[in-house]
């Protein structure tokens, strides 16, 4: 390694004072080599460069050669920015040759310089002043230690007052509008008196000040480099700070306490005048006031400083950003002293501004009023308003209200609420919002989850008022209704402040005076339930006993199909059409409930009635939480006898208006969906992702448009939010015959009732939020069948969603997903349940019968049975079977090593949370949501620190950094590309990257609110990476303009994945696809990585698979991912 040196290159780098400066260095023999090397192409030097004082100084200088030009850079330990006098002594030391370099080949002089001045040589090679350097132990503990050979002094802080106004450049800190108090170090002169050449912010490490004095005055530095006026100055300086630092620019968390620690420490605060007298600290508060009067028609709008009642006279300079001191001259003193108090609190900008000015403002008596609406209760939020003279009486800040409005529509009411001011542009009051806020909520008690809803309400509370009303808009139907008007309201009509308007014709809703009357008995002999079934034994083969339930209130019977269906989905009431309303809580109701949890089918039959078995008690318990009544198993009965009748398919085709050319794959799964349909059956279209699944099912609708013409009653579609607006455009596309329409808002919103929206249409789009809250309204319409899109989403069968869909009565449903199975075998069941009730039995028994046995015990047998059940009701074909024209699709993924400091934080975090986690394991059930937190967060610290660590924010993302390389290199290659996150603020800095080296993007994730032009654009060729939320558009979109899929975190679900890759790599794709997993190594990136193995197994043993091996989900999967 040979690093020469010329002048001319030593002056570029540094100074000409810095080269000065560095000449004794190098006389003294003051720098040692102690490292050499090479790194990617990179030569580097590491040396040593030992001060009078004995402390130490590292620099480092590295040197590339790119394109054919030679880049030099270096660094410094010292305060000082690179230029320093010590890199300066480096280059000098190397350019003399005076020191010899210790490399990996030993020991070794450098070759000579070829263009130094030889001045400079002669004096650093032969000055007869240069002491004996110290060997290297004194050298390390002097660095450590200090040498305590030089004498250190005590330090003061000069301070003065500044008014620059109008002042400032390049090099200076930006002008104020109103005076500050500004600072800088100082040391003893000859004479005794303070002087400041010998020390600057910028040179502290280089003063003889006394250790403990100079830590504090290091924070003076630090506190500014942290402010947003230092990091300013810091783009157009190499100084840390301005000769005089601007104490207003300092943060004002901790100034105070800084301060306290100056006087702590010995150091004298001096004010720079002549006589350079102490500081003097008022002990009292400083009060900044508006202060406005009324004279000649006009108002004037000033501001003062007070202090126990009087005016601070004369400029009154600031401390802190915002203010928390104010400086002033005490003219009264002899020696003008300079005084400095802390303010009551802090003093924002505004207030400050007007302070600054030389006259009040003057308001004109016809502008007043504007004043007063728009200004003035602002200002009365910043400071007190007095009037000095007493002419003018400022009006009180306007008290805000909440109005709350009830929309009453049959059975159902909506509430919304607003904040109410009486005025056009009000100020908001947060603290009287949040009191009148506490007030509703303590009114509304228990029922709180009424109002914000029952999600809402087990996780959180209210809204704070900042984001808007307390309670979101709520549509409560039937009993929640009654509940609400019946109990809540009269509680809340005696909240001060709340305003409540009635709207619509409202229902006299009552609570039953009398307890309703449930009496559950068999049509055997009369034999009531409640008997002990052991002593029934004589009853023989008639072991099963039909029951008869009957309830009664007031005389008024209940309809049982409705009370069942309560009873399931857990309503704490149940509201009889005249308006009466009773619990469904009491002793009674669980007498029925436990009769109903031993009602079940057996394996295969159907259900006729509802029954109970005097010995086996469990056998219904899943059917009867799913609120399932004898109608539908009778139907279902019915539907399998048609199917036995038909020995094979009949192809069908579409109608002439439809204009889509169908594969022969989609015209077998229109045939398909029109044999279930016409049947009156139910089904799973499961084809792979990207094989035209919507287009099938348009052709099916309109078949049956055709058939049945403007009679058919509309087929409902619910589907992801996302994927809505496709629906329809695809319908107005394929099958223009077919008006579709897309409900997007609930009733309240769109002022209209659903019928009335939905008139006149064959296709009804909604999502799947819309139609929960909405449900009531949905179940009352006629539907030709009920589409569920992307139905892994209502996977849960203890969901709302799930049981609205399961309770919704059409003669034809249809699942319509390309991942039945994402997790377990439960989900399959979960959607064949919605289809097909009746096909795989309850919850509890497939579990029992399939589920264990498939998933646990590997049993083949098992395997082959739930394939032959499913086989006639599920429908999948895979792009390899069908689609052999689509281009290849080539996956790599790229394990990435994460950079030292990251390496770090990531290991002190996973030993932490590792305990916690492992020690929650024994009931994950209990504390999954802590679990899932702890996990998620580790998954964050794996993509970058910073989204963990506010701290780390300096620290590299070796993802990011792969991620630049990857989309820079497509982008030259013309290449389109998606990217796929779950973490949305880590794709937000993936976008920014892009933006920061003009690559065109488009980004959607939950909060865009403009989804459809993002999609455009980036269609239309305007962008050429694509940053999408693996929720907001991992499913239902059609991204064929992109060949490139980078997926920046592994999901533990495969499925979810692949439906974000098939966005590309589906019909209509004409390129090759090339997908990037992003994986950091030795985290738990890598064990989910493996955990999808075994997931992507299960889904291919149970659907794509004839004579598979089960490949079962480990019991220790979570121990697993922490090892």
């Amino acid at each position: 390694m040979d690093f020469v040196f010329s002048q001319r290159d030593i002056l570029a780098l540094t100074s000409s004072a810095a080269f000065s400066a560095a000449v004794p260095y190098v006389a003294r023999d003051a720098v040692d080599i102690q490292e050499t090397g090479r790194i990617d192409e990179t030569d580097y030097l590491v040396a040593e460069v030992s001060l009078p004082t004995g402390e130490l100084r590292t620099v480092q200088l590295t040197v590339q050669s790119v394109y054919g030009r030679t880049n030099l850079e270096a660094g410094c330990t010292c305060t000082a920015p690179s230029a320093c006098e010590h890199v300066a002594a480096v280059l000098l030391a190397l350019a003399a040759r005076t020191v010899r370099v210790q490399s990996a080949d030993g020991v070794a002089d450098l070759a000579p310089p070829t263009a130094l001045a030889p001045a400079i040589v002669e004096a650093a090679r032969h000055s007869s002043s240069a002491p004996a350097k110290p060997p290297p132990w004194e050298r390390a503990l002097a660095a450590s230690l200090g040498t305590g050979r030089r004498d250190t002094e005590s330090a003061a802080l000069l301070v003065e007052l500044h008014d620059d106004s109008g002042k400032g450049g390049w090099s200076t800190p930006r002008p104020r509008k109103t005076a500050y108090l500004a600072a800088r170090p100082a040391t003893r002169g000859t004479r005794g008196s303070w002087i400041r050449s010998a020390v600057t912010w910028s040179r502290l490490d280089d003063a003889p000040i006394h250790a403990e004095q100079l830590d504090v005055l290091r924070e003076f530095v630090a506190l500014y480099r942290a402010s947003t006026d230092g990091q300013e100055y810091s783009r157009y300086t190499w100084s840390a700070s301005p000769d005089w630092m601007p104490l207003d620019s300092l943060p004002s968390r901790g100034l105070w306490s800084l301060i306290d620690a100056v006087r702590s420490a010995g150091i004298p605060i001096v004010h720079s005048s002549k006589s350079q007298p102490l500081v003097r600290f008022d002990d009292r508060t400083a009060t900044a006031r508006f202060d406005m009067t009324l004279a000649r028609g006009r108002l004037k709008v000033g501001a003062e400083v007070e202090i126990d009642g009087e005016t601070v006279p004369g400029v009154v300079g600031f401390l802190g950003s915002p203010a928390v001191g104010v400086a002033w001259i005490d003219a009264g003193t002899a020696s003008a002293d300079l005084v400095i108090a802390r303010t009551d609190v802090p003093i924002a900008s505004a207030v400050r501004d007007v302070l600054g000015r030389p006259e009040p403002l003057s308001i004109a008596g016809a502008q007043i009023e504007q004043f007063e609406n728009d200004y003035l209760p602002r200002l009365q939020r910043l400071a007190p308003v007095r009037s000095s003279d007493a002419s003018y009486v400022p009006p009180p800040p306007a008290r805000p209200s909440l109005a709350l409005t009830i929309q009453h529509e049959g059975l159902q009411i909506s509430l919304d609420w607003a904040w109410a001011y009486g005025t056009s542009r009000p100020l908001r009051d947060r603290a009287v919002e949040s009191e009148i806020a506490a007030a509703v909520s303590w009114a509304i008690g228990f029922d709180l989850p009424l109002v914000v809803g029952p999600d809402a309400a087990g996780t959180a509370t209210l809204e704070e008022p900042a984001s808007g009303p307390p309670f979101p808009p709520r549509v409560l139907p039937g009993a929640n209704a009654a509940v609400f008007m019946a109990e809540v309201l009269p509680r809340l009509r005696e909240v001060p402040d709340l305003r409540i308007a009635e709207n619509g014709d409202a229902i006299d809703y009552r609570l039953a005076a009398e307890q309703p009357v449930v009496s559950i008995r068999t049509d055997i002999d009369g034999i009531d339930v409640s008997a002990d079934p052991g002593d029934e034994a004589g009853l023989g083969p008639r072991d099963w006993l039909d029951l008869d339930v009957s309830v009664t209130v007031e005389g008024e019977k209940v309809p049982f199909g409705a009370l069942f269906a309560a009873l399931s989905i857990g309503d704490p009431v149940f509201l009889l059409p005249s308006g009466t309303y009773f619990p469904i809580t009491g002793p009674e109701f669980d007498r029925l409930r436990a009769v109903i949890d031993e009602a079940k089918t057996l394996n295969d039959r159907p259900l006729e009635r509802l029954r109970v078995s005097r010995y086996q008690v469990d056998l219904w318990q899943e059917l009867v939480e799913l609120g399932i009544v004898e109608a539908q198993a009778a139907e279902w009965q019915a539907a399998v006898a048609l199917l036995a009748d038909s020995a094979m398919l009949e192809a069908v085709t579409p109608p002439p208006t439809f204009t889509a050319e169908l594969r022969e794959y989609q015209s077998s799964g229109l045939a398909w969906m029109h044999f279930l349909r016409t049947n009156g059956l139910g089904g799973v279209l499961a084809d792979d992702m990207g094989l035209g699944k919507t287009v099938q099912a348009l052709a099916m609708m309109a078949l049956a448009h055709e058939e049945q013409g403007e009679a058919m009653a509309p087929f409902l579609v619910v589907a992801p939010t996302s994927v809505v607006g496709n629906w329809v455009s695809e319908a107005e596309r394929f099958a223009p015959a077919l008006r579709a329409v897309a409900i997007t808002e609930t009733g309240s919103r769109r002022r209209s009732t659903l019928a009335e929206a939905t008139a006149g249409a064959q296709i009804v789009v909604t999502s799947y939020a819309l139609f929960r809250i909405e449900f009531e309204e949905y179940r009352h319409l006629a539907w030709s069948g009920l589409l569920l899109d992307e139905a892994q989403l209502i996977k849960n069968h203890t969901s709302r969603g799930y049981r609205c869909a399961r309770l919704l009565e059409v003669p034809f449903k249809l699942a319509i997903t390309g991942t039945p199975l994402e997790n377990n075998l439960l989900e399959l069941w979960s959607l064949v349940s919605l289809t097909c009730p009746g096909l795989l039995g309850g919850a509890t028994h497939f579990t029992q019968f399939y589920r264990q046995p498939i998933e646990r015990d590997r049993e083949q047998g098992k395997l082959a049975t739930l394939q032959r059940r499913i086989a006639p009701f599920l429908l999948r074909r895979t792009k390899d079977q069908v689609a052999g024209d689509l281009p290849p699709k080539q996956e790599q993924v790229l394990e990435l090593d994460l950079h030292a400091a990251h390496r770090r934080i990531y290991d002190v975090r996973l030993q932490r949370e590792r305990q916690k986690v492992l020690g929650l394991a024994a009931d994950s059930n209990e504390n999954r949501f802590q679990i899932f937190r702890s996990l998620t967060m580790l998954r964050q610290l794996a993509l970058d620190a910073s989204l963990v660590d506010e701290t780390a924010v300096g620290v590299p993302s070796a993802k990011l950094d792969m991620l630049l390389e990857l989309l820079v290199e497509a982008a030259a290659e013309g290449h389109r590309v998606l990217v796929f996150s779950q973490f949305t603020r880590f794709l937000g800095k993936a976008r920014d990257l892009a933006a920061e080296v003009g690559l065109s993007y488009a980004y959607l994730d939950g909060t865009t609110a403009r989804r459809g032009e993002q999609i455009d654009r980036f269609r239309a060729g305007e962008a050429s990476v694509f940053f999408v939320s693996l929720k907001a558009g991992g499913f239902g979109l059609n991204l064929t303009e992109a060949d490139y899929v980078i997926l920046l975190d592994p999901w533990w679900n495969p499925a979810t994945e692949a439906q974000a890759i098939d966005r590309t790599h589906r019909i209509g794709q004409t390129k090759s696809v090339m997908v990037y997993r992003l994986v950091t190594r030795n985290t738990i990136e890598q064990k989910v990585m493996s955990l999808q193995a075994s997931k992507a197994q299960l889904f291919a043993d149970v659907l794509d698979a004839e004579d598979a091996e089960v490949s079962t989900l480990s019991a220790d999967d979570l121990r697993a991912l922490l090892d």
